[in-house]
């Protein structure tokens, strides 16, 4: 049964279609082309892994499958991503590009890279994988929850579920690739 009561305006549906500002446009299309330049590289690294013939391995088990696979799908990614930016109206896109770089998003884009290359290139390899890991989080969960977060929370209120939580996935990640995937870590 349909209300009547209601005017016809309110029964109908609106589409609000959501532009994009012209710097967003153009910093899509720069962290598009990062994202193709990034694939490649990997790509090509995974390629040039040892592929372990002489030990008769299985060509479905190799090194470098998994990372040439997700370089493929980061690829895709970036060309998408490029291509979309390239095809949508962008006037002025270019001027305004410092203030899409220095917005809040790009704030948390850059903790998130400078968290995980600290992780992967100095952490990993100097302690143990579970140790690593486990800062990793913790340290992932402070800056995301305490100062980058809206609104922030207190560092008394962050730390005890950031250090259960940092414990829980190390302990499980390690657990799993250790005994699960036979992986022996740094």
């Amino acid at each position: 049964m349909v209300d009547d009561s209601k005017p016809a305006e309110a029964m109908q549906t609106s589409r609000t279609v959501e532009v994009e500002p012209p710097a967003m446009i153009k910093a899509d299309l720069v962290a598009g082309l990062f994202f193709i330049v990034l694939a490649a590289a990997t790509f090509f690294g995974s390629w040039t892994m040892d592929r372990l013939e002489v030990r008769r391995i299985n060509p479905l088990t190799v090194p470098g499958l998994v990372p040439g696979m997700l370089a493929i799908a980061l690829m895709i990614c970036g060309l998408i991503l490029t291509v979309r930016s390239l095809r949508s109206p962008a006037p002025g896109g270019w001027s305004g590009l410092g203030n899409a770089i220095i917005s809040t998003s790009a704030q948390r884009a850059a903790a998130v890279l400078v968290l995980t290359l600290s992780y992967t290139l100095v952490l990993v390899g100097w302690l143990p994988f579970w140790l690593a890991t486990g800062i990793f989080v913790f340290v992932f969960i402070l800056v995301f929850e305490v100062w980058l977060a809206s609104p922030r929370r207190t560092l008394i209120q962050t730390l005890p579920w950031a250090l259960g939580l940092a414990v829980v996935t190390a302990t499980v990640v390690t657990l799993v690739f250790q005994r699960l995937f036979l992986v022996r870590l740094p």
